[in-house]
């Protein structure tokens, strides 16, 4: 799924979180929807950068983003800051989809503008459901803006 337009783009490094992911928006029939970036400068240049070039954006932009904080290269909170400053994306709901409880990253997620904070699951199932609930909200109940 890496690579092609969806109107969920996962931004997650851990192989595990994204494999449950995927079963779990597979399950409520939204994984053909999805696009998976491994981290945050993946995600950026995706955003960012369509065809290699600099400041344009892809034909086709996310209804959502599901981003984990802690990742390689570029971290999430720097990928939100940038969604959130740039007038092509910054209405895109992100949601931040991470194993970190730490008020002071909750406060600095919605001050840079999350739309949602949400520990993962420790419990497979319950993750699994989680992912699917929030997938079925934000593409299926969700009205986007124009």
């Amino acid at each position: 799924m890496a690579g092609r337009p969806g109107d969920l783009l996962i931004v997650e490094d851990n192989t595990f979180d994204v494999e449950t992911e995927l079963r779990a928006l597979e399950k409520v029939n939204l994984a053909d929807r999805v696009c998976v970036m491994r981290n945050g400068a993946e995600a950026l240049k995706y955003l960012f950068s369509a065809d290699g070039k600099e400041n344009t954006t892809p034909p086709h932009l996310p209804l959502v983003i599901f981003l984990d904080l802690e990742m390689p290269l570029v971290n999430g909170l720097e990928v939100l800051k940038r969604v959130k400053s740039d007038p092509r994306t910054q209405k895109i709901p992100v949601v931040i989809l991470t194993s970190i409880y730490d008020s002071e990253h909750v406060r600095q997620a919605y001050d840079s503008g999350a739309n949602s904070y949400i520990v993962k699951p420790h419990e497979p199932k319950n993750f699994r459901d989680s992912v699917g609930q929030m997938g079925l909200y934000w593409i299926g109940l969700n009205q986007s803006p124009p």
